[in-house]
């Protein structure tokens, strides 16, 4: 069975539209302070903008745990 983390993050731009970055291959073991760091670091650095303006506000994180198993078809 193979299991993949994905960390999304959403923020709010400066025209109030909503921005998703994610994550692929997000640690297991991360915690909503570390994700709460990275994403005020995204907002002071302006590192991503989009065609919402810059990023201002954090809106929202979540871990997508998705485990996937296939069959075998004779």
């Amino acid at each position: 069975m193979e299991t993949t983390r994905v960390l999304e993050m959403t923020f709010t731009t400066e025209l109030n539209k909503k921005h998703v970055i994610r994550v692929a291959d997000a640690r297991s073991d991360i915690t909503a302070s570390e994700v709460a760091e990275a994403m005020d670091n995204i907002i002071s650095k302006n590192i991503f903008s989009g065609t919402g303006g810059e990023l201002v506000e954090k809106e929202k994180a979540q871990l997508i745990t998705t485990q996937v198993e296939e069959f075998e078809i004779l």
